[in-house]
């Protein structure tokens, strides 16, 4: 009973109002900032992604189909990108914070809405978990600890990086819910508890969940360093803390375990490199809120108030000097800590990430936030504020002239200062007046909602001009055209409908349905960026974005029948249809395949020679050079003169198309002209169309360089009238195939001999049974799953078994038996005290 009455009282208690006023507080000031600037969902609906992240809208979309079963694939795989891909080890990097599961209770048609809500809910949590720790961390008015908590859940890493990433805002619950479970072991209590808190933390994003375990230690350790006890304590807080970490990260590790797995199998990221640390006073000035840099910074600001009175504590004598200097170490240790290469690696699981490097600063923030409540819960005197407001108009005058440091910033230290200081004097100064201290609360709480509102208000708009931050309709009354018009025409798994093309978003397959070559993914297979690189399609960021074929073999090649076009229809799409080849086809042994060109490539995999490839030789214009197979190099365009031109010949009537894929400048060849954007490695572009061969053969390509590029040696290939649907008609294909969501079977002709071709990417995972034979892994025939028939076979199924989840399973299980043994253990012992 009276545990029972003890937690009536915390959840009803000035603790529990505190947690909810930081979390209103934040939440609405989050709410009047997008409100005033228009943006969704107060705002048009194509604005969403602006603060929602046009590449998650669609992983949630895809979210909504698997909770209401209107998906092919399940939570092991995914049958509409890539044209077939792993996806468990996305679903724990995008979607496992615990908020994007409310995608199911809203409407398809509004699922950038509850995206929306992922970061709301996340920054209400996130300010409510901190309020708690932070009376936990010194005593002293719940009030005013929400009031931090709330200018901590509004941080400018929440405003500038977390969310348009939704999945990394679980590490603004995790930093102060892990630090909450230190807390714990300090106090030698609710080791199970702070366990499960761990686990929680790293299975919603462990990514994130690292990051804040990491800099919740830190704070045990300072703690453990300022504390008052016995070495033999300390040792036995700290075994008890990294006790209840790993067991706590063994739980999670299904999630770490494929995720590894699916790392080390994907497509490489594009190599980073640290730029070098930014100047001091630039730093400094990221103290500031009301602005963001022009280039990338560790964005830490945690408002007017949380600045001050970190500014306040060396000069608050009521705080302990060792206490003081602890903290103040504390913080230059991890300001330096996001400058310096080696930790920048330790924060970020030892890869320097593309993009911003200072992903981690919400942890900074964080320690931010605990600085200002160490001086604030020990009630600075006038001289402490003032020498806080000194050092605050400091670091002001400092930062003067820094992008970072606005018109906005000045309005907002200013003002919000002196309402800080002055409210904060007649705290201490009248805090027996009940009216004086109502009236300051009042002033406090709306300079704060005003003062976040202000900071958020001003980063969307900051962030709105940037030209990667422009926002594509993700959903609108023609994504939803589109969707209809791909849910009607879908057929899987007896042929492919492609979503293409990719008008908006990066994971257009997610979006819209169908079964499309597009994925944007940091687990992207390798094998199936290369397959599709290989036989023409286009890719981006090196591959980890991989887009459709744009070309009708490359189409053929993978049964897409149906695919989206938008060329004649400008204001919607249309439904193209197109002859392809059966999901799964037979082909007799032959030698190694022919991988000399992109044409070869494709009729390796098709089976026929549908091809004429032209013996080009330079025309005009400045001269090429051939380097063998590796292609030509072409020289730079001079101004207003000749473009590089080849010519060659083929039959009259056949359709030529040009390859490119690092090519950048303009291309002109049949009538068509075109601009290409290729960039090596970052960006291939794909076959391309140029027209019909005139009557008498001739096929000539210009190409405008602006600077030196390169294209294949035999960049052109001619497909004649009738030759792709002579070879389509000549396959052999399965009579009949089924799929589950992470397999696919079928049965072949009977006495099929040679080898059964599955066009679905060769990933690691996949194992394969032929006429109810053993299992094993399929080989790879240029990237597609190839089952060997032996001397016949009229039947193969196929299953996709995740990588590292089964190890992980039995590793969490393990934990987790721990886990309920050690709790079995301390019920009895508390039993038997009770006795």
């Amino acid at each position: 009973m009276r545990n029972t009455a003890a937690l009536r009282r915390r959840l009803t208690g000035p603790g529990a109002g505190a947690s909810g006023l930081a979390a209103v507080l934040s939440m609405g000031a989050y709410c009047l900032a997008l409100a005033i600037h228009g943006t969704y969902p107060f705002g048009s609906r194509s604005r969403a992604v602006n603060d929602l992240g046009n590449q998650f809208v669609p992983y949630h979309a895809h979210l909504w189909d698997l909770m209401h079963g209107n998906t092919t694939g399940d939570l092991l795989f995914n049958w509409n990108s890539g044209y077939g891909a792993p996806f468990l080890a996305d679903f724990m990097a995008y979607l496992m914070n615990p908020f994007s599961w409310l995608v199911g209770l809203f409407p398809r048609d509004a699922v950038n809405f509850p995206v929306f809500l992922v970061t709301l809910l996340s920054i209400g949590l996130g300010s409510a978990v901190m309020t708690v720790f932070l009376g936990r961390l010194h005593r002293g008015s719940p009030w005013l600890r929400a009031l931090l908590a709330a200018g901590y859940g509004l941080c400018a890493w929440v405003l500038n990086d977390g969310s348009p990433d939704p999945m990394w805002m679980w590490g603004l619950v995790s930093l102060p819910l892990v630090s909450l479970a230190c807390d714990w072991c300090l106090r030698e209590k609710h080791w199970v508890l702070g366990t499960l808190a761990v686990a929680v933390a790293w299975a919603g994003n462990f990514y994130t969940g690292a990051m804040a375990t990491i800099g919740a230690g830190l704070v045990l350790l300072l703690r453990l360093l300022l504390a008052r006890t016995a070495v033999r304590e300390r040792l036995r807080v700290l075994g008890r803390a990294a006790s209840m970490v790993t067991v706590g990260v063994l739980l999670t590790a299904p999630v770490i375990l494929v995720s590894l797995k699916a790392s080390k199998a994907s497509q490489p990221a594009p190599v980073a490199h640290y730029d070098g640390p930014p100047g001091l006073t630039d730093y400094l000035a990221q103290l500031l809120p009301g602005g963001r840099s022009d280039h990338s910074m560790p964005n830490i600001f945690v408002g007017v108030l949380g600045l001050l009175l970190v500014a306040s504590l060396p000069f608050n004598r009521k705080v302990r000097a060792r206490e003081r200097i602890g903290w103040y170490v504390l913080l230059v240790l991890v300001a330096l800590s996001f400058v310096w290469t080696p930790t920048i690696l330790l924060w970020h699981g030892l890869a320097i990430p593309n993009g911003s490097p200072y992903r981690a600063a919400f942890v900074l923030s964080g320690l931010l936030t605990m600085a200002a409540w160490v001086s604030l819960s020990r009630r600075p005197d006038p001289l402490a504020l003032l020498g806080g407001a000194g050092l605050t108009a400091l670091v002001l005058v400092l930062g003067s002239g820094h992008s970072s440091v606005r018109s906005s910033t000045y309005v907002l230290v200013i003002a919000g200062g002196a309402l800080a200081v002055g409210a904060l004097w007649a705290l201490q100064h009248r805090r027996g007046d009940r009216r004086v201290r109502r009236a300051v609360g009042v002033a406090l709480t709306l300079g704060v909602l005003a003062g976040s509102t202000y900071s958020a208000y001003w980063a969307t708009v900051i962030r709105d001009r940037l030209d990667f931050f422009k926002p594509r309709e993700t959903i609108s009354d023609r994504s939803l055209a589109a969707y209809d018009l791909i849910q009607q025409a879908d057929d899987w798994p007896a042929k492919r409908t492609d979503p293409g093309p990719h008008e908006f978003a990066s994971n257009d397959p997610l979006l819209l349905g169908g079964e499309g070559g597009a994925y944007y993914s940091s687990y992207l297979p390798k094998v199936t960026a290369q397959l599709l690189h290989d036989i023409g399609a286009g890719w981006y960021i090196e591959g980890r974005h991989t887009l459709s074929p744009a070309d009708p073999v490359g189409k053929a090649l993978f049964g897409v029948t149906t695919y989206l076009d938008s060329s004649s229809a400008p204001e919607g799409f249309t439904a193209k249809h197109a002859a392809a080849a059966p999901l799964v086809t037979v082909h007799p042994s032959t030698g190694k395949p022919d991988t000399s060109s992109v044409w070869t490539r494709q009729e390796s995999l098709l089976g026929s020679k549908v091809y004429e490839v032209p013996a080009l030789a330079p025309t005009a214009g400045p001269a090429p050079t051939l380097h063998g197979s590796s292609g030509w190099s072409i020289p730079a365009t001079p101004k207003g003169g000749t473009w590089t031109t080849f010519g060659g010949s083929c039959a009259p009537g056949s359709t030529a198309y040009f390859y490119g894929p690092w090519f950048n400048g303009t291309v002109l060849g049949l009538g068509a002209k075109f601009t290409s954007y290729g960039k090596q490695p970052m960006t291939a572009m794909p076959i391309r169309e140029l027209g019909t061969v005139p009557a008498d053969g001739k096929v000539q390509v210009a190409l405008q360089a602006g600077a030196a590029a390169q294209v294949p040696a035999e960049p052109v290939g001619c497909l004649a009238p009738g030759a792709l649907a002579t070879a389509l008609g000549g396959l052999t294909g399965a009579t009949s195939v089924d799929s589950s969501g992470h397999g696919i079977s079928g049965t072949l002709p009977a006495g099929s001999r040679g080898t059964a071709l599955l066009s679905v990417p060769a990933a690691q995972g996949w194992e394969c049974s032929v006429d109810g034979g053993a299992w094993a892994a399929p080989q790879s025939v240029l990237g597609m799953i190839g089952l060997p028939l032996g001397g016949g076979a009229s039947r193969f199924s196929c299953t996709y078994r995740t990588p590292g989840l089964t190890p992980g399973l039995a590793v969490g299980g393990a934990a987790a038996a721990a886990l309920v043994g050690v709790a079995l253990v301390t019920r009895l012992r508390r039993g038997a005290r009770g006795r």
